[in-house]
């Protein structure tokens, strides 16, 4: 269908808590001096223009990262907001990175990064977003089958980010069955895969598929405006990570409560569980 454009989206409070997670793991990657690969299924353009009429006709910015902006953090959140603010000039919130824009301010000159996407439009921005990120491939190819042609990475280290339109109901066993033979690949990767809460019972699938096969080590978070609905639209946000920094859970301990208290309501709730011991 290749419909779906993330800058409607950009800055919303999904991409608070996907972002600011991936920040944490890609941060902890780099605490070892040893280069990691970088993968990401559905790169969208690389960095979004606030000020562009996609994310001015929906706003969802200034329910997400605009309400982080000159607040006190938890710690764990700090160096997500200070990298979103380090891209804008002073206090003026103007531009806000996908995720290939957080790999970028984080990554080094020992990792890697490749970055697959199909949507025509979003393949151009990407390619100029990257034009100076010499350890950055680009690929518009199917991101499924790119992520499983690059595992294992020649260092043994790396981080795949699934991160689906989900346009179609089929992305959603597809993504699970993505992680599970990377798994299988690359055992020791960690696995970051992103998903809305649109359908509890699409969600219940995916944690049924994680469970019924041999993956390790599965985090679950989620955040949820809302209760959940048979009514169309997002209530809400999850990750799951195969292989989370050790300490990732207790930093979302901290993360959640807080981003309840600035992005949510009284009917907003939030879950972490580790659903699949090591």
């Amino acid at each position: 269908m290749l419909s779906y454009r993330h800058a409607f989206h950009a800055g919303n409070f999904a991409d608070v808590l996907k972002h600011s997670v991936l920040t944490l793991v890609l941060e902890y990657m780099t605490r070892k001096e040893k280069g990691f690969t970088y993968i990401d299924s559905h790169s969208g353009a690389g960095m979004y223009k606030l000020s562009d009429d996609y994310a001015q006709k929906t706003g969802e910015y200034k329910d997400g990262i605009a309400k982080l902006i000159n607040q006190e953090l938890p710690e764990p959140l700090t160096r997500y907001v200070e990298l979103i603010t380090e891209l804008n000039q002073g206090d003026k919130l103007d531009i806000y990175p996908g995720s290939p824009g957080v790999a970028k301010s984080l990554l080094r000159r020992q990792d890697t990064a490749h970055l697959f996407e199909l949507h025509s439009t979003d393949i151009t921005l990407l390619n100029d977003f990257c034009q100076r990120w010499r350890k950055a491939h680009v690929k518009q190819s199917d991101g499924y089958q790119g992520v499983l042609g690059l595992l294992p990475p020649p260092s043994r280290r790396g981080v795949v980010l699934i991160d689906p339109p989900y346009e179609l109901k089929e992305d959603y066993p597809k993504a699970v069955e993505t992680i599970i033979k990377g798994c299988k690949k690359f055992a020791t990767g960690t696995y970051i895969l992103w998903y809305p809460v649109v359908k509890r019972a699409l969600v219940d699938n995916m944690i049924t598929q994680f469970q019924q096969s041999n993956v390790k080590n599965l985090l679950q978070v989620e955040f949820c405006l809302a209760a959940d609905t048979e009514e169309y639209g997002m209530t809400g946000t999850g990750l799951f990570i195969v292989n989370p920094p050790w300490q990732l859970k207790s930093q979302l301990e901290q993360i959640l409560p807080y981003l309840t208290d600035q992005l949510g309501s009284a009917e907003t709730q939030f879950t972490l569980a580790q659903l699949i011991e090591e």
